[in-house]
């Protein structure tokens, strides 16, 4: 057994994390959850035989269970404070985007789908589009310049 004790007080990056940055974390997770349960649903139904296309739904689950990966992986590096995760975290808000505008065209229960969709993804690009977002994860802006210059 080690001696050593966990620290009860939260971590230097945690402690300083912008709300902004948490909140934008948070609609990536939303959306990379949202991803990967839709995938797992269609390769069940797929694997169930209950779909009239199984290996097509098992390809799109599959794809979709891939593509869930992304914005959960730019959820972590935000919550870490890391200045990659804000690429792929603007990726999948531009990419919610037309899948929300195709909702929104079609009928019935999509409707309110694409509706929320499409709120969470301006959320999103509010957020990581924000200029303080960008200081905040480190990201510098223009020209570096040096001290000899």
């Amino acid at each position: 057994m080690s001696t050593q004790q966990t620290p009860s007080t939260p971590s230097p990056s945690t402690a300083e994390r912008p709300t902004r940055i948490t909140a934008l974390a948070g609609v990536n997770a939303l959306e990379g959850v949202a991803l990967a349960v839709g995938g797992i649903y269609l390769l069940i139904m797929g694997l169930l035989g209950k779909l009239e296309s199984t290996q097509q739904a098992e390809t799109v689950g599959i794809t979709l269970v891939a593509l869930g990966a992304i914005p959960l992986i730019a959820a972590r590096g935000l919550l870490l404070l890391r200045s990659w995760s804000r690429g792929p975290a603007l990726i999948t808000q531009i990419m919610a985007l037309p899948v929300a505008w195709t909702l929104l065209r079609s009928q019935g229960a999509l409707i309110p789908t694409g509706i929320v969709l499409a709120v969470v993804a301006v959320t999103g690009l509010v957020l990581v589009l924000n200029p303080a977002t960008t200081q905040d994860l480190g990201i510098r802006r223009g020209p570096r310049t040096t001290p000899d210059a």
